[in-house]
């Protein structure tokens, strides 16, 4: 698929970068003319996998996150998040619902909520190389006069 626009940001992964990363997705994803729905469901996508980096790429450490958000030909939304942290030993298995590696605090839906409001999620990862989960969304054009 051919590019239409993308933009790229680095930030530290600290939990409160979590909140910009969405922010930062939703704006660019608005020029899609997504619906307030959309938008929430791509919030709530990259939420998870911005947390996952904090959580579980480095969870003694701040390291670095790497977001890359393109618009692609066919009204497709692509957002790349990338972190050089401990990696995954068995990516399968951490896509299991309630399956985690962050202690009884974390519920382990984190794939699975991305999975549900995406129409495809990739990840990639190779212990102590890091992760990186790509994910895309078609969005439907709203009929004119909306």
């Amino acid at each position: 698929m051919n590019e239409i626009n993308t933009v790229s940001l680095d930030f530290p992964s600290r939990s409160v970068n979590e909140a910009f990363a969405r922010g930062a997705a939703a704006c660019f994803a608005a020029q899609l003319d997504m619906t307030m729905t959309e938008l929430g469901d791509i919030k709530t996508a990259v939420s998870e996998a911005v947390t996952n980096c904090t959580v579980h790429a480095y969870p003694d450490s701040i390291g670095t996150i790497h977001m890359r958000l393109r618009i692609l030909e066919g009204n497709v939304l692509e957002i790349q998040v990338k972190d050089k942290g401990r990696g995954i030993e068995d990516v399968e298995r951490a896509r299991e619902p309630l399956f985690t590696t962050g202690g009884e605090e974390r519920s382990g839906m984190g794939f699975t909520i991305m999975e549900s409001f995406m129409d495809s999620v990739k990840v990639r990862s190779r212990p102590g190389a890091g992760t990186t989960v790509t994910m895309r969304r078609r969005v439907g054009r709203r009929p004119a006069g909306r």
